[in-house]
């Protein structure tokens, strides 16, 4: 039994909203307990560079005790979460237990294929760095596949990746894997051309990137198409199998021979929004977010707040927040400051997101920026992009590294970290 008397704040999560909660609290009059059952926080914005093979899953992610080492206020548990004990005020970890005073949830969000869970070994999201790795061994060993093969119809099968989803991450993947096809990999073959590969993004609204503004949206397409990618707009996936994808599409079905499928179509909420809401009787969006008070708090619940990707949470216009980083964020610092200002007895207006824009990159020095007063692409954007990222990435070792790692694959367009490595569960030939 721990005799300490201050005020125990405990934080599930160290995504970009539980890493901000637990930074801004360092107040020496509250504890605070941050559980992941990782060790690491992940800078998940670049993760798909992993995927394709531009960074090393080290560059992107920092060790949570090493970040809060001189925070004497914060403990650090890697622990597996399953379940909440509301009226007991207890996290009930897969082997033990910690009780709380405050609970901030900030538990993330996971792959949502739409009642289609069986795709999930054939057609991989990308929310974690084992998604990464097993992203990039599909993509790369495709190619090999491909300089294998002696038959033209199966080659080009195998030199076929359809990506599904068309907003920031099946845009930046799409960017990517062009340009691994038609310049890190020249030369690399004696027996396919990897630049003939086709890459194909389906996207069920009616542009790419359907949060931006549709100008943009319209400068992204033009980039990716210029690149090679093909974009098919208003293309419903109905079915996906181990060699194809169909699509819907303007009352026609279209089938794609493909034996690299990626999925990047949406998001759904994590697995513990669903037993809380069960213990709260708290209401639930379509995609399993929890609708939360102004102030995040859960309805009848003051000591649990809610953040992220796991919170349903409305800007200014009453349209929920989208599960990016920066609301994240900003969730996270005001949940420490309500806590810090409850615990002094002053008043906290309720949770305002300020929006500071949206920025996606396509590929070589082409990116579209949309900061709402200002809408940019081209070189310009993709600058602005790299120095955001590089601004919010945790730690100075990785931000040098990344930065060198970016100047040098500009220079040569090579990729250094195009390693296959580990094993596929989706069956022989993946």
């Amino acid at each position: 039994m721990n005799s300490d008397s201050r005020h125990h704040v405990v934080i599930l999560g160290g995504g970009f909203g539980g890493l901000y909660a637990a930074k801004s609290l360092r107040d020496p009059g509250i504890r605070v307990t941050l559980v992941d059952r990782r060790n690491y926080h992940l800078f998940q914005p670049l993760l798909y560079q992993v995927a394709t093979g531009s960074l090393s899953p080290a560059n992107i992610a920092a060790p949570l005790r090493a970040i809060f080492a001189r925070q004497r206020n914060v403990e650090v548990l890697m622990a597996e979460v399953s379940d909440v004990d509301v009226a007991g005020r207890r996290l009930i970890l897969s082997d033990g237990e910690i009780g709380y005073d405050t609970l901030v949830v900030a538990a993330g969000a996971g792959h949502h294929y739409f009642g289609h869970d069986e795709w999930m070994p054939i057609a991989p999201g990308l929310k974690s760095i084992e998604d990464a790795t097993r992203i990039r061994r599909r993509v790369l060993s495709a190619f090999e596949h491909a300089e294998r093969e002696p038959d033209p119809a199966r080659r080009e099968v195998w030199l076929t990746f359809v990506l599904v989803g068309g907003g920031p991450t099946g845009v930046e993947l799409a960017g990517a894997i062009a340009e691994i096809a038609r310049y890190t990999l020249k030369g690399n073959f004696r027996h396919i051309d990897p630049a003939s590969a086709r890459i194909v993004l389906l996207e069920g609204s009616d542009r790419v990137l359907p949060a931006y503004p549709p100008d943009l949206s319209a400068k992204a397409r033009r980039a990716l198409e210029k690149m090679g990618v093909i974009v098919c707009t208003s293309a419903r996936v109905v079915d996906i199998q181990p060699d194809s994808v169909t699509y819907a599409t303007n009352g026609d079905t279209e089938r794609i021979a493909t034996r690299t499928v990626l999925w990047a179509a949406g998001v759904k909420s994590s697995p513990l929004g669903e037993s809380l809401a069960k213990r709260t009787g708290a209401e639930r969006d379509r995609l399993g977010r929890l609708v939360v008070e102004p102030d995040l708090t859960l309805p009848g619940y003051p000591e649990i707040l809610v953040i992220g990707d796991l919170a349903h949470v409305k800007d200014a216009d009453g349209k929920p927040l989208p599960a990016v980083a920066q609301p994240a964020i900003q969730e996270g610092m005001y949940a420490a400051r309500l806590i810090r200002n409850r615990l002094r007895g002053v008043p906290t207006p309720p949770f305002r997101y300020h929006n500071k824009g949206n920025m996606a990159t396509i590929g070589r020095a082409a990116a579209v920026a949309d900061l709402g007063w200002l809408r940019f692409d081209g070189v310009v954007a993709w600058l602005a992009w790299l120095f955001v990222h590089l601004l919010y990435l945790i730690g100075f070792g990785n931000r040098l590294l990344v930065l060198m790692q970016w100047g040098y694959s500009y220079i040569t367009r090579n990729r250094a970290a195009r390693l296959i490595v580990g094993y596929d569960d989706a069956g022989p030939g993946n």
